[in-house]
């Protein structure tokens, strides 16, 4: 780490150590609670903040009648459900990327508006637009709207409702799937490995979806959506020039889950996953396709007013490249992914969190798919990415967040040294990062 990193953030923290909280963001707000009642450590959920999420962003249900003496919902929040988040970062590399360089600072490296509530009476949601640093505009982030009611099902208590959201997973309300998965918060300047599964992020908001879910007797969680390509910013209507992933016809989602509670423990394990139909680059023609079975888990134990928790997933991506192979882009047609991440956090009351994590992507050998180009390719066209991160948290309010991460890697894009054949090794590519991370 270099000094002059280290007296940035010493100055950070010092500075927002004192930040009085005079602001919460906008489900606070509406719902008169602190944030930690919802979230152990954001975008972290507690039960609460899982059923909160569950039952349509609504929190209270109000009745009254109209001048006929109907009785019609009403639900207006005597507040506008607005509230902002600004990131602001600085990354160190082990080695700096040719011609480039060292420290790339993010100011910001993010900035959201949140139009985050309830809308109505059994309907409410998220809608973000985020300016990044790297694409130097605003956008479409991640987007969940939602309707939410209740019955019964069997005898038991039966919650049900239709999401509209704009990337898989981001309906999720656990923190063991890629949307709100860990990391919390990461850097963009970083260089990423050659080879992810498609559920892990390649059609984030890139996509809109429609679908229903329930939770039955606050076990049983099912969710299935189907998803069309969108691709904000491009052609109206949709080409798919440029564009690697346009859906054929529609991608079906699904998720279920179990969730159940012994003494002190909690304990989450579910399967997610999606199957995919696209043309690269086109609306029509030959396709690829992928499917992405996935499994992951979400512990908790509280220690008195500290917590500790734990997730994991696992996903096998196989995919059958006919419309790849047939272009000259993939050697072989029939290719799979195996991707896997652990981590765990230690909550000291709702100030300060330790995480660490292991990851680790593995596939087969593709030397057209995962070609050899500096910094970024393949030497030996293997696609495994190996690597583990330690992240400390300070919250001196419960709006605040002062982070420090450190990123390494055992081995990048298929090898230990030399993986890009331009004589780069994995560790290089390690990174520190650290950010200042502030909700209002």
């Amino acid at each position: 780490m270099q000094k002059t990193t280290i007296r940035i953030f010493a100055i950070l923290c010092f500075t927002f150590s004192f930040w009085p909280a005079y602001a919460v963001p906008s489900f606070a707000r509406q719902t008169g609670l602190s944030c930690n009642t919802c979230h152990s450590n954001p975008p972290e959920l507690t039960a609460f903040g899982r059923n909160f999420k569950l039952k349509g962003y609504v929190l209270t249900d109000l009745t009254a009648k109209d001048k006929v003496g109907n009785s019609r919902d009403l639900l207006l929040s005597k507040y506008i459900p607005l509230s902002a988040m600004i990131l602001l970062s600085d990354t160190a590399y082990q080695a700096n990327q040719p011609a480039t360089q060292n420290n790339a600072a993010g100011f910001p490296q993010q900035l959201s508006i949140f139009l985050a509530g309830a809308f109505a009476s059994h309907f409410g949601g998220m809608v973000q637009v985020t300016y990044t640093h790297v694409d130097d505009h605003f956008g479409m982030d991640n987007t969940d709207l939602r309707y939410a009611n209740q019955g019964k099902l069997a005898g038991k208590d039966w919650w049900y409702g239709i999401t509209l959201n704009n990337s898989p997973t981001v309906e999720d309300v656990w923190n063991s799937t890629p949307s709100w998965g860990y990391p919390w918060i990461s850097t963009n300047s970083g260089v990423s490995p050659i080879a992810s599964p498609i559920i892990n992020g390649a059609l984030a908001q890139d996509v809109a979806g429609l679908g229903g879910y329930s939770l039955w007797d606050n076990h049983l969680y099912t969710d299935v959506t189907l998803y069309r390509s969108e691709h904000a910013g491009g052609p109206v209507p949709v080409t798919g020039t440029g564009y690697q992933y346009n859906i054929s016809g529609a991608a079906p989602y699904w998720r279920a889950g179990w969730q159940q509670t012994f003494g002190d423990n909690y304990l989450e394990v579910g399967t997610y996953g999606i199957y995919l139909s696209s043309y690269p680059g086109a609306i029509s023609g030959p396709t690829d396709s992928y499917i992405d079975p996935s499994f992951d888990f979400q512990y908790e134990r509280p220690f008195g007013a500290n917590l500790l928790d734990a997730h994991g997933r696992y996903t096998h991506e196989a995919s059958n490249l006919n419309a790849s192979f047939a272009a000259g882009t993939a050697t072989a047609k029939s290719n799979y992914l195996n991707a896997w991440e652990l981590d765990s956090t230690y909550h000291w009351t709702s100030r300060y969190t330790a995480t660490g994590s292991l990851f680790s992507t593995t596939g087969n050998v593709d030397a057209l798919l995962y070609a050899p180009a500096a910094v970024t390719g393949s030497n030996n066209g293997n696609p495994d990415t190996s690597g583990y991160e330690a992240q400390f948290g300070y919250w001196p309010v419960q709006n605040i967040d002062i982070s420090a991460a450190y990123t390494g890697y055992t081995k990048f894009n298929g090898a230990s040294t030399n993986y890009d054949g331009a004589k780069r090794n994995a560790s290089d590519n390690n990174t520190v990062y650290m950010a200042l991370w502030v909700n209002f």
